[in-house]
């Protein structure tokens, strides 16, 4: 199956138009736990997953490794129900947040920064008398 693009979605255009793809057709959509905060997973996603994940209430993807749609949970039974979908400030990633049934990530366990481990980094500090900053 070849890549979608936006032109055969039935994407809403206004969601359409606030999405910024790189250079094959995808965003990458961050999943989050709903109640708790937890990062789950990250996913890519063309227009037509968008849309499927924003009208069925199941989360949908675009498997680059597979050329094809595939929708969480069909085979593992491990679902994610969706409960809301957010757009950054770029328009260059979306963020998921989900009820997920089970594991997130496809080695079994609850979400797929544990099956990778952390690295090695340092810790930074903030400087005791540095003010509070604003989002940049």
């Amino acid at each position: 199956m070849p890549e979608p693009t936006p032109a055969n979605t039935a994407l809403d255009p206004t969601v359409a138009t606030r999405l910024k793809r790189d250079e094959h057709g995808l965003v990458a959509a961050v999943v989050q736990q709903h109640d708790s905060g937890e990062v789950l997973m990250l996913g890519w996603m063309d227009d037509e997953a968008v849309h499927r994940t924003l009208t069925s209430g199941r989360v949908t993807f675009w498997s680059r490794s597979r050329q094809e749609y595939w929708r969480k949970g069909d085979t593992s039974g491990h679902a994610q129900y969706v409960k809301s979908v957010s757009v950054d400030c770029d328009g260059d990633a979306l963020l998921v947040q989900v009820d997920q049934v089970g594991a997130a990530c496809h080695t079994g366990t609850r979400t797929c920064f544990e099956a990778g481990g952390a690295l090695p980094a340092t810790v930074g500090e903030r400087p005791a008398a540095a003010p509070e900053e604003g989002h940049r």
